[in-house]
């Protein structure tokens, strides 16, 4: 059967896109804060000159995502990870030849920060510590408090130091938690006081690899990690059991063959996404998958140790995707609760399929190693259920394909596969081919708001020169807003709200009708404001409705 019509990724080129505002009237977008330049550069294994200012080389801007976001009051605080592209094309892709442009520069092991640390591996060579900052919404300031760990003691200076960015922020009873994995892929932890904004101190935990999101719900605080090295061993979802005097204290109430992604509450359960495990590929409940809890309401209030074996897999990836190696790749993202319906999106992390194909089918010619790229490539698809775990059971397709590549691994060649589903509203990555990740969902003021990253700028440095890339129309993460159940979303912002190197809205959070908003923006390079680009480094943003 031959290769349906649109299974195929698509790229166009175009004029650069205006550095513009929201494009959705009813909203108004204001930066809050953002990431300042802070490395100087001179040249890939170069020792680092002083400063910023730099009187050698340029102005590097290394702090690029706004990884863990948590409000508590009029208080907003966020965790960042540095240089997170890099980190990812290293550690998870496996690229660590270093790479510069105009745009981004990755060192791996020529990295300064490998050559004077040797417990930091080659693959997130360019980490640099994570910072913990503050904004409050009242007095408009923000205020980096990284500070108050260094100082504390030497355990805890170097648990920062050696941690490869805070991926989640939570707070419960007067305590904030930032979390995220270690250069050696355990978990550190930094609490600090939610009302007298003092830093409480820092745990490692050994039994802990990854860790992703927060939810409070009720009277408890939940949180899904990965369980051993880099979630190898499974997953969990901990409730949190401490206090100010003993702020890092969890029970596991939730056991998973995979590692927890996002969480929500849906029918008076706790619904996870997850991501793969190693050998996903031979079992679906390794797969990336929809797993719910036991009900909140059953014995004592909300989960505990008791309902950790009750957790059960609803939906998984095998059920759509018809490539089983790329299946095996996918993960799940972004999860809410919108009007009665449990709904969620896949992420792909770029080339990572393609990686999995090339390793285990090598390809004899340039036109047969094209189609493989071409045919391991997918956009996100969202998803929504409904009755999830019961004979009722009911799955619709809102954005993706009705067939996908499937490559016949004894005959060498590719086919169209059907996915079992025919999208309700429209095509995979919301029509758009480089939304590679459901990042984030979150509803208020009655809507589903669903924030994606969108790796096209990423590619256009990538081509090779006279080849059609991108379209730079498309360049920057996309905000997307469900206005009702019964409708199909509508694009809030598809630039990057307002820099297009903002390549995904990493974190949303709740802010009475609107939003909090943490960007993603590796450009490590892009740190001149006198020059007619737009900068990196991570922005938090406000979104609110425009007063009529």
């Amino acid at each position: 059967m031959a290769l349906a019509a649109g299974v195929v990724l698509a790229v166009a080129s175009a004029a650069a896109p205006a550095y513009a505002q929201s494009a959705e009237p009813g909203y108004d977008m204001k930066l809050l804060a953002k990431a300042k330049a802070d490395e100087c550069f001179n040249g890939v294994g170069v020792v680092y000159p002083a400063g910023p200012p730099c009187a050698e080389g340029q102005a590097k801007v290394n702090q690029a995502y706004v990884w863990g976001l948590t409000k508590t009051g009029d208080d907003v605080w966020f965790g960042t990870g540095a240089n997170v592209h890099c980190l990812t094309t290293g550690a998870t892709i496996g690229v660590i030849v270093p790479v510069v442009n105009e745009d981004w520069v990755c060192e791996y092991g020529e990295s300064q920060i490998v050559k004077n640390d040797p417990e930091i591996p080659v693959t997130v060579g360019d980490m640099r510590a994570p910072q913990v900052w503050l904004y409050n919404a009242k007095t408009k300031k923000s205020v980096n408090k990284s500070s108050e760990i260094t100082r504390a003691s030497a355990d805890d200076a170097y648990r920062l130091a050696h941690t490869i960015g805070l991926r989640a922020a939570g707070n419960f009873k007067d305590v904030v938690l930032l979390g995220g994995p270690t250069t050696d892929q355990r978990l550190n932890m930094f609490a600090f006081d939610a009302k007298t904004k003092r830093f409480l101190g820092s745990h490692t935990y050994d039994e802990y690899g990854n860790i992703r999101t927060f939810l409070q719900h009720g009277k408890a605080l939940y949180l899904g990690v990965g369980i051993g090295r880099n979630g190898a061993l499974g997953g969990a979802v901990v409730r949190w059991t401490g206090s100010k005097s003993s702020p890092f204290d969890f029970v596991s109430v939730g056991d998973l063959p995979v590692q927890a992604a996002d969480l929500s509450v849906h029918d008076g359960r706790i619904a996870a996404t997850s991501w793969p495990a190693d050998g996903s590929g031979t079992s679906t409940a390794k797969m990336a998958g929809v797993w719910i809890s036991p009900p909140l309401a059953d014995g004592a209030p909300g989960l505990n140790p008791e309902d950790a074996a009750g957790w059960a897999q609803v939906w998984n990836v095998g059920a759509y995707e018809p490539d089983r190696i790329t299946a095996a790749t996918y993960g799940l993202g972004g999860v809410a609760s919108y009007g009665g319906w449990l709904y969620w999106g896949t992420m792909h992390v770029p080339t990572k399929a393609t990686k999995v194909h090339q390793k285990l089918f090598p390809q004899p010619t340039e036109e047969a190693k094209k189609l493989q790229v071409r045919y391991t490539q997918r956009a996100i698809s969202i998803f929504r259920g409904r009755n999830l775990g019961t004979a009722e059971q009911e799955v619709q397709l809102l954005y993706g394909a009705t067939q996908l590549p499937v490559y016949n691994t004894t005959a060498g060649t590719w086919s169209a596969g059907s996915t079992n589903y025919t999208p309700v509203y429209g095509t995979s990555g919301f029509g758009h081919a480089f939304n590679n990740y459901t990042w984030r969902m979150a509803v208020t003021d009655g809507r589903l708001f669903v924030g994606t990253m969108d790796w096209s700028y990423l590619v256009h440095n990538l081509v090779p020169d006279g080849t059609t890339g991108p379209d730079p129309a498309e360049f920057g993460g996309d905000l997307w807003m469900f206005p009702a159940p019964d409708q199909p979303a509508t694009a809030i912002d598809t630039n990057g709200l307002g820099n297009y190197l903002n390549y995904g809205i990493r974190n949303m959070i709740v802010d009475g009708d609107g939003l909090f908003i943490g960007m993603a923006n590796p450009m490590n390079l892009r740190a001149d404001p006198t020059d007619d680009m737009p900068e990196g480094g991570w922005e938090l943003l406000s979104l609110k409705k425009k007063k009529r």
